[in-house]
Order: C-alpha cells, then structure tokens, then sequence
C-alpha cells in the first residue's frame, strides 16, 4: 500500500518544497517554518499584489494530496 504525500500549497499557488511530505503534520509544522523565513521582510504576494500579515500567512497556505495536479513542482 502506497502511503499518502502531501503538499503544502503557497498563497501564490505553488508548492512550497519539491518534495511532498510524508503526512498532514509533518505538512503543517513545514507551514511553521515557512512561514518563519519571511520574519524579517514580511510577505508579499505576487500573484495577488498584496502584502500578507505574518500572523495570518499560515491562514493562506493549503495542504493537498500529493497526487493532486500540484506533486509536480521540480
């Protein structure tokens, strides 16, 4: 039986690493440190043209199934 992957899905619509992750927590605690890169300089959203609050920037992310049409990034 094949184990389920996930991705973690960017506000901009892109996965966050190329690897899926083994399961939806080792997903989410990605999301945390993620989202920690962008302490110093905040977010800002391309795609949206709008800056994201760092305290809601885990609110934008999306976990999905690997196997969805996002498990190919690299």
């Amino acid at each position: 039986m094949t184990q389920k992957m996930y991705n973690v899905i960017s506000p901009d619509g892109f996965p966050i690493t190329c690897e899926p992750f083994a399961s939806e927590r080792e997903a989410l605690n990605a999301i945390l440190v993620w989202c920690g890169r962008f302490k110093n300089q905040g977010y800002y959203s391309t795609s949206n043209r709008q800056k994201i609050p760092l305290k809601d920037l885990p609110d934008y992310l999306k976990v999905v199934p690997a196997e969805s049409e996002f498990s190919l990034c690299c």
